[in-house]
């Protein structure tokens, strides 16, 4: 196996998604009949939710009420709990412990009532005005997910006609059947349907996405950021992105500096730093391995990057 590790999707967001997964078990679609509020305590990194049906609000403990409307997406980072509710005046009746565990104000479990199988719950009656709540929650880990979910708001509210995809019909329809290899269905759709909700968010017409989101779309900076994500251990310099891409030194440099908001030997060192933080954390590779694998010539070039960069060594960072 070459000892080089290809990173990336060849896109800056899919490199970002790699890793955010949805959380096996925790899909859930309910019919809520107001009253109702459902109070989220689960932890969980980041979580969606969509009102296939009725209307719904997310509210953060600090922050306003975001309003969801059928066919709206909300994508909610935690770990801070926050309500979700028919109305913001609403006192949550349910609290939503990890692993969808659901209790009553009043400390009763009420897991064992539902269809926890994929947890398509009944909380309160089948009214003309109930709502169909889907929702699930995400695993998120590394720097490099990080770097996507500092770019986003407490919550993303991702309305109807930005989301471009049949996703959420899809994960509606499947709740509902009983067939083999139903989790990892309802798996597959919940982490497509985070990508197309953040699509939608960064492609609104008012939207502010972060100068690598605009960049991809660059043919001259996308182009970079591509090839900088699909080889990131590839001895890059100004000179040579400027040359893959068919620009001048000088002209590459700056439409980079502009799109991107920094200089391009700027963001593919923060790059791979990100990918080595991952990789320090989430593997058993040697430091002079991790160097290699992400352009550094040695295991000490790479700690002073490292630590010039990230206030501690990454020994001291892995510990």
């Amino acid at each position: 196996m070459s000892e080089r590790l290809r990173f990336g999707l060849m896109d800056p967001l899919g490199d970002l998604l790699g890793g955010v997964r949805a959380h096996t078990a925790a899909f859930c679609q309910a019919t809520l009949d107001p009253p109702w509020g459902l109070r989220i305590v689960d932890r969980a990194p980041l979580a969606l939710a969509a009102p296939l049906r009725g209307q719904a609000w997310v509210v953060p403990d600090e922050g306003e009420p975001t309003l969801l409307r059928t066919g709206d997406v909300a994508i909610v980072q935690g770990p801070q709990p926050y309500t979700v509710a028919d109305d913001p005046g609403t006192c949550p009746d349910v609290f939503v412990h990890p692993e969808n565990r659901l209790m009553t104000a009043d400390g009763f479990d009420i897991t064992a009532d539902t269809k926890t199988r994929t947890l398509a719950a009944r909380l309160g009656g089948p009214g003309d005005g109930a709502t169909l709540l889907a929702s699930g929650t995400y695993q998120v880990s590394g720097s490099v997910s990080g770097r996507l979910l500092a770019a986003l708001p407490r919550v993303v509210h991702v309305e109807r006609e930005h989301v471009q995809s049949s996703i959420m019909d899809l994960l509606s329809a499947e709740v509902e059947r009983d067939e083999p290899g139903q989790q990892v269905v309802l798996d597959r759709l919940l982490d497509l349907a985070l990508v197309a909700a953040l699509r939608g968010w960064f492609a609104r017409p008012a939207a502010d996405p972060p100068g690598w989101y605009r960049a991809h779309g660059d043919p001259l900076v996308g182009a970079a950021l591509r090839i900088m994500h699909d080889d990131p251990a590839r001895s890059w310099t100004v000179a040579s992105l400027a040359a893959a891409t068919g620009a001048s030194r000088a002209a590459f440099a700056r439409r980079f500096t502009t799109l991107v908001g920094q200089p391009p030997m700027t963001y593919l060192t923060q790059w791979r730093l990100d990918l080595a933080a991952g990789a320090l954390r989430d593997t058993d590779a040697t430091i002079a391995s991790i160097a290699r694998q992400v352009g550094y010539a040695n295991a000490f070039a790479f700690t002073v990057a490292f630590k010039r960069e990230r206030g501690s060594t990454p020994q001291q960072f892995r510990r």
